[in-house]
């Protein structure tokens, strides 16, 4: 498909091109256009029809948004803004240069500025945030014949009409009406007859993880978004959740992976802005390390008599870290879907506890025959290492199930706890374990 647009392009037949590329849907038409050079880019924007030029444009990078913008006339970009949906506009306006965005704010009309001025104001990354004003509003004394002539009227330039929310005259939510109810209903039938009362909302300042959840929880498609005064300011869809989930499972990937998060896809991030994201993880996470070395360098007469202690040093310390990642990771899911808050802390260890001594024992038993036959150490070596799986397991086990909570308690980001920081401490705590078990057992 890509080499058929190119060569229409070069032949410059660019009727064809324009009927041909107009059959395909607006999210393929994006794909095409990221491929594309960026003069073809600008050529290939003008050409598409201006029905559906909006709809590629809210499909594409923000990075490819904004030099189509820039590139384009004051009027045809305000045509371009004008014809987005409010939350999508709202979102390039805050990647945009303030001089851009002035520029375009004083070209588009008074309601497109009106709309997004207003989903501005609101918290990053909060429900009022990433709603759209773009919704159906019906009154509780209209017909529901009344209701589906406003809605032929006004729908096409809404962005969900199969919900339609019940509003009094201060536009205070009252209750919801699908599409559905309505179609099945008698034309005579008023609204507040049919309407449901009980609706679930958000406030403008809920935090858009929060609102995903209940996304998940209800299977919603779009959900009204109020404010303290419970009057309607928009709805949240689902194709905004979709990207939250994408944006803060990428997010907790990187954390774990001790990167700072970035806005930005990989390949579109330069070498120097990767430096700046990962250096400093790296650094502190080799200065944490350093304390393996203190502590290897302070049993280093221990090590001197019993040599054969120092090859069991790496699986001790992968073991203790994989344990005590097992552990957190499914913290930090239970903590993410609110299976778990800071009051099951007890309840939490008291199950790892067990967990991690049936783990350990599985470990030290299957060790200690391997390590006899296969490495021929002697039967207290083997009771050293196996004796040190058990208490490793548990310690990590447990520190990998309390930190994400106890983070998350004090307000940090339980993924910070996760694995780098996690390993750091087991590593050091499995060498302190095994060097006094060995100490003890060995008369070192």
């Amino acid at each position: 498909m890509l080499q058929r647009m190119r060569e229409l392009l070069e032949e410059k037949q660019y009727s064809v091109f324009r009927s041909e590329i107009s059959e395909l849907n607006e999210a393929d038409i994006a794909m095409v256009l990221e491929e594309l050079e960026e003069q073809e880019q600008f050529k290939v924007f003008r050409i598409l029809p201006k029905t559906i030029a909006a709809d590629v444009f809210s499909y594409l990078p923000i990075e490819i948004q904004q030099n189509i913008i820039t590139s384009l006339s004051d009027k045809e970009a305000a045509l371009i803004i004008e014809n987005l949906f409010a939350d999508d506009a709202a979102d390039l306006m805050e990647e945009m240069p303030a001089n851009v965005v002035k520029r375009l704010l004083a070209s588009a009309n008074s309601q497109t500025r009106r709309d997004i001025n207003q989903l501005l104001q609101y918290p990053e990354a909060s429900a009022g945030s990433i709603m759209t004003v773009e919704f159906v509003d019906l009154k509780e004394d209209v017909t529901v014949e009344q209701a589906l002539l406003k809605i032929r009227r006004v729908g096409v330039d809404k962005e969900v009409i199969e919900n339609c929310y019940v509003l009094d005259k201060a536009r205070c939510l009252h209750g919801i009406v699908s599409l559905r109810k309505l179609i099945l209903s008698e034309p005579d039938q008023l609204i507040k007859d049919i309407m449901n009362e009980y609706v679930i909302t958000v406030k403008t300042v809920t935090d858009q993880e929060e609102v995903a959840q209940i996304f998940k929880k209800y299977d919603f498609t779009s959900m009204p978004v109020v404010d303290s005064e419970n009057r309607l300011v928009g709805i949240v869809t689902i194709d905004d959740i979709v990207d939250i989930i994408e944006e803060e499972t990428t997010r907790d990937f990187e954390m774990m992976a001790a990167i700072t998060p970035t806005d930005k896809p990989y390949m579109k991030t330069g070498v120097f802005e990767t430096w700046k994201k990962r250096a400093p993880w790296l650094l502190l996470l080799m200065i944490s390390a350093t304390f393996t070395s203190s502590i290897i360098q302070n049993f280093e007469n221990a090590l001197t008599a019993q040599v054969i202690l120092t090859a069991f040093i790496p699986m001790l310390m992968n073991t203790g870290g994989n344990a005590g990642g097992q552990a957190s990771a499914t913290i930090i899911r239970g903590l993410s879907l609110n299976e778990i808050d800071f009051k099951d802390i007890l309840k939490v260890m008291w199950k790892e506890i067990r967990v991690s001594f049936f783990c350990g024992l599985t470990l030290a038993v299957v060790n200690f025959g391997k390590v006899l036959v296969v490495d021929h150490v002697t039967l207290l070596v083997a009771a050293v290492i196996s004796l040190t799986l058990v208490f490793v397991v548990s310690f990590s086990k447990l520190v990998g199930c309390a930190l994400p909570i106890l983070a998350k308690r004090l307000g940090f980001d339980p993924v910070v706890m996760a694995n780098p920081l996690l390993s750091t401490i087991c590593d050091a705590v499995t060498l302190i374990i095994y060097f006094n078990i060995a100490t003890t057992l060995l008369g070192l």
